[in-house]
């Protein structure tokens, strides 16, 4: 079993920059997948990025590729999402999540990630 919680969301405006963390328990968070997912008003929870259990493989949703950034540190069990130039699209509830059933392939299908987070609200003003 894995708990996950989301820190670091907040209120800025287009152009700025927030760092999200996820705080993981459990001795097996090493061996997932984690992934960022996000979901605004009225839309369907979308992909935004995943990493490999070395994270020596990232994937990211075209949307964001070149402005989010997103890493791990299996010694702290977190995993971070560095969101710069936001735009007020990126506005949502980001979700962190665990894929217990893979190490390497970043699956990119809510559907396949077995842990989640409660989410941590990002508002990008315009």
């Amino acid at each position: 079993q894995v708990q996950l919680v989301e820190s670091g969301g907040g209120l800025v405006q287009a152009g700025d920059s927030l760092r999200l963390s996820c705080a993981a328990s459990g001795r097996t968070f090493s061996n997932y997948v984690m992934g960022w997912f996000r979901q605004a008003p009225g839309k369907e929870r979308e992909f935004v990025a995943g990493i490999s259990w070395t994270g020596g493989r990232t994937y990211y949703a075209d949307s964001v590729k070149g402005r989010f950034t997103i890493s791990r540190d299996n010694a702290k069990n977190t995993v971070n999402l560095q969101m710069n130039s936001l735009k007020p699209e990126d506005t949502a509830v980001y979700y962190c999540a665990a894929d217990r059933n893979h190490r390497v392939v970043v699956a990119t299908a809510s559907h396949e990630y077995d842990y989640w987070g409660q989410g941590t609200q990002v508002t990008v003003s315009s």
